[in-house]
């Protein structure tokens, strides 16, 4: 195991410089740069940039270098320094802004994967096992319920519910005089009395498609003939279940792990606008819109590294959890 977790750890390496090029030369795909969406903007209120302080502006920025110039200046400064640029619109250092949006944003998902896990697992193992029941029924109506309604239309209606109806906060997932104070355990209890709305709004689709997911392969599994031989045996119905069936079973919830964290931050982009929430998706759309490339980069990287250590977790349970699958 160990063998097999230095080989992943050393692939991910050379992907991880892959996938940041690729997302470095899709940031500056668009044309223009930053200095032209920032002149834009100005033209549109009426204010005019001339040329010479354009080119300062490109000048300070780095932005004449040549494309190729400016990755391996911003990766070098990450890799040396810690360094993740400078963000053109906010003027402060790219590290300053994204660490507590990214903790903010894993501290989201994975209450999200734990509700989803929670509600999703035990859900389909009883429409499998009562299949065609009114329990089943009932959860497959729930089901084409949670994959139907978009998660926004959804977020403005628990979002009216609990403010009119419970006279709950909503918006943000801070009370108005914890948002800039420094980290504390009343602070983290404000959040987490926060967290229920954006978790379930967030989950419900989740838990939607893997209820069917666990519903099917568990269908599958139950005629077989190691789980006719285990019932022989006198194996008890509830250990015949946890032991065989379900474990092979959950391997499509092992592997939600590795694409969780980007499906939240890319996926959630529009519930995060609704519900306000101070994740790294509003900032990272803020942050195409305007090419502020340094600002996307460290964002794009930051998910891509978070993605890679998610496969290589799923791969890791995988193969303690599936006899089937070899480590070698």
């Amino acid at each position: 195991m160990l063998v097999f977790i230095a080989k992943r750890f050393l692939w991910m390496i050379p992907s991880l410089f892959a996938v940041s090029f690729l997302a470095f030369v899709l940031i500056q795909l668009p044309p223009g740069d930053y200095v032209t969406t920032y002149i834009a903007t100005l033209a549109a209120s009426n204010e005019i940039v001339d040329q010479n302080t354009a080119a300062q502006l490109r000048e300070r920025f780095g932005l004449g270098d040549p494309m190729l110039v400016q990755y391996f200046k911003w990766m070098w400064g990450i890799l040396s320094r810690g360094d993740f640029g400078i963000s053109f619109e906010w003027q402060q250092p790219v590290s300053d802004l994204i660490w507590e949006r990214m903790a903010l944003t894993l501290v989201l998902a994975l209450s999200t994967l734990i509700a989803t896990w929670a509600i999703a697992l035990p859900i389909g193992v009883y429409s499998a096992v009562r299949k065609y029941s009114i329990g089943d029924y009932f959860f497959t109506a729930f089901t084409f319920f949670g994959l139907a309604v978009p998660s926004f239309l959804l977020a403005l209606v628990l979002m009216y519910i609990a403010a009119v109806e419970f006279g709950q906060d909503v918006g943000g997932l801070f009370s108005a005089q914890y948002e800039n104070a420094p980290w504390s355990f009343a602070k983290m209890g404000d959040l987490f009395s926060h967290l229920w709305l954006p978790v379930i709004i967030l989950a419900v689709s989740s838990t939607a498609s893997l209820i069917r997911v666990m519903r099917a392969n568990m269908l599958d599994e139950l005629p077989k003939p190691y789980v006719t031989t285990a019932r022989a045996k006198g194996l008890s119905e509830f250990r015949l279940l946890m032991k065989y069936p379900m474990m092979i079973a959950l391997n499509p919830f092992i592997s939600t792990i590795a694409w969780l964290l980007p499906n939240l931050i890319s996926g959630s982009v529009v519930v995060a606008i609704v519900l306000n929430l101070p994740t790294a998706a509003p900032l990272l759309l803020q942050a195409l819109m305007a090419q502020d490339m340094y600002l996307a980069g460290a964002f794009v990287l930051l998910i891509c590294a978070l993605t890679l250590i998610g496969s290589l977790i799923s791969d890791i349970l995988l193969a303690l959890v599936d006899p089937r699958i070899r480590l070698e």
